[in-house]
C-alpha cells in the first residue's frame, strides 16, 4: 500500500520584522516583492491610495515530509555496520539495562568487603546482645566470618543483593537523567543546584522502591543462624510483622539523599572540566568516579552507620536521634566512621565500575546513533541521485 505523503508547515521567526495591517499586495512587474529582508511597497512602493504605505515580508515554504523508515538501513547496511543495530533499540532501555549490569557485576565483585563493612559497622549494636566486646577490627573480621562460615560466608547475603541492586542501580540511573531534564531551567541550563537535586531525587526514589531488599540483605549477613533469604523473610513477617522491611527508612532517605546527590554532581561537573578529548576517555571516567565517590563517602558515612544499626534486629533505638545519641555515647566519634577502610575498598571500585560502564554505554549509544543516521542520509543522496540523473 503506497503511503500517503502529507505536506508539512515549518514556522520559523524572522528577526526584525513586524506584522503588517494590510490585507494584500498587488504586483504587475512580476518581479519579487521583497528585497534583502526588508521593508517594501506594494505597486512601485505605494498603496492603492497613493501614500506610500510600506510592509514587512515574511514567506512559508511548504516541504513534503519524508518518511525516515523510508531510508532506513538494509539488512545488508547493519550486518556491514553493527554497531548501528543498537540503534534499533529503545535507548532508554539500553541505558536501563546497562545501568542493571553494571550494578550487579560490581556488587558482586566487591560482595566479600561489603560483608566485612556490615559487621564492623553494625558491631556496637550487638554488644548488649551478645556480651561481645566493644569493637572488632578488619582482619578480625575476615577470620571470622572464614572460621565460622568458610570461604563462601564472604559472598553471604549477596543474592538478595543483586536482586536489589539490579533494579536499583538502574532506576536510579535512568531516574537521574530525567530528574536532570525535569531541572533543567528555561535556558536549557542545568545548575549546580539542579544537579544535586536530580541526584537526591534519584537517590530517594531507588531507595524506596527496593528497601524491603536492603534490610533482608543486612540480615543475612550479620546473623549467622539463617541460610537462605527466604528464613529470614518469613521469620521477620511472623516475629516483627510488615514494618520491619521498613526500619531505617527515614535516614536511608536521608542519608542516600546527600550521597547521590554529591557523588552524581561531582561525577558530572568534574568530567565537564576536562578538554572534550579526554572526556571520551575510560580513564577520565574512572578517575572521576573515585574522586566523587571518596567525598560522597566521607561525608555521608554517619548516616549509613545510623541505618543500619536501627536495620538490626532488636535495635535499642527507635529514632534516627536515638541513635546518634546512642552511638556517640558508646563509642564516641569513631563509632559512625566503623568499617570505613572496608567501605572504601568496596565502594571505590563499585562506584568506579557501575559510573565507568554507564558513561561507556551512554557514549556507545550516542555513537550507534551517529551511525544510523549516516546510513540515512547515505540512502537519502543516492535515491535524490538516481531520480536526478
Amino acid at each position: 500500500m503506497r503511503e500517503e505523503k502529507k505536506p508539512v508547515i515549518v514556522w520559523r521567526n524572522i528577526g526584525h520584522l513586524e506584522a503588517s495591517d494590510r490585507p494584500s499586495f498587488s504586483t504587475t512587474d512580476c518581479q519579487p516583492l521583497w528585497n534583502s529582508n526588508k521593508r517594501f511597497g506594494a505597486s512601485g512602493g505605494s498603496d492603492s491610495d497613493g501614500n506610500g504605505s510600506s510592509f514587512t515580508f515574511a514567506c512559508i515554504t511548504v516541504v513534503e515530509k519524508r518518511n525516515r523508515k523510508r531510508f532506513a538501513p538494509t539488512p545488508a547496511q547493519l550486518l556491514k555496520h553493527p554497531l548501528s543495530v543498537l540503534a534499533l533499540v529503545h535507548r532508554e532501555a539500553t541505558l536501563f539495562v546497562a545501568a542493571a549490569v553494571s550494578g550487579a557485576v560490581a556488587k558482586t565483585a566487591t560482595a566479600p568487603l561489603e560483608r566485612i563493612k556490615l559487621l564492623m559497622q553494625t558491631h556496637g549494636a550487638r554488644i548488649a546482645q551478645e556480651g561481645a566486646k566493644k569493637s572488632i577490627g578488619f582482619i578480625e573480621a575476615v577470620a571470622t566470618i572464614i572460621k565460622v562460615e568458610g570461604v563462601r560466608g564472604l559472598w553471604k547475603g549477596n543474592f538478595p543483593q543483586v536482586i536489589r541492586i539490579i533494579p536499583y542501580s538502574a532506576i536510579q540511573l535512568f531516574a537521574y537523567e530525567n530528574f536532570k531534564n525535569f531541572f533543567r531551567g528555561e535556558d536549557d541550563k542545568l545548575s549546580v543546584i539542579g544537579r544535586l537535586a536530580a541526584g537526591a531525587c534519584a537517590g530517594m526514589t531507588s531507595t524506596f522502591l527496593t528497601y524491603p531488599l536492603d534490610v533482608l540483605r543486612l540480615r543475612m549477613a550479620v546473623d549467622p543462624g539463617f541460610q537462605t533469604a527466604s528464613e529470614i523473610a518469613l521469620s521477620m513477617l511472623r516475629e516483627e510483622g510488615i514494618t520491619s522491611y521498613y526500619s531505617g527508612l527515614g535516614p536511608s532517605l536521608f542519608g542516600i539523599a546527600p550521597y547521590i546527590a554529591v557523588n552524581f554532581c561531582i561525577f558530572d561537573l568534574v568530567k565537564k572540566s576536562f578538554p572534550e578529548e579526554a572526556q571520551r576517555r575510560t580513564q577520565t571516567s574512572l578517575f572521576t568516579a573515585l574522586l566523587s565517590a571518596s567525598l560522597a563517602t566521607l561525608m555521608c558515612y554517619p548516616l549509613d552507620t545510623v541505618r543500619r544499626q536501627m536495620q538490626m534486629k532488636g535495635t535499642p533505638y527507635n529514632t534516627v536521634f536515638d541513635a546518634f545519641a546512642g552511638i556517640w555515647a558508646s563509642d564516641g566519634f569513631i563509632g559512625f566512621y566503623r568499617g570505613l577502610l572496608p567501605n572504601f575498598l568496596k565502594n571505590l571500585p563499585s562506584s568506579s565500575i557501575k559510573l565507568t560502564t554507564y558513561d561507556f554505554v551512554k557514549r556507545l549509544v550516542e555513537t550507534s546513533e551517529n551511525e544510523y543516521q549516516r546510513i540515512i542520509e547515505e540512502n537519502r543522496e543516492k535515491h535524490n541521485q538516481k531520480f536526478s540523473d
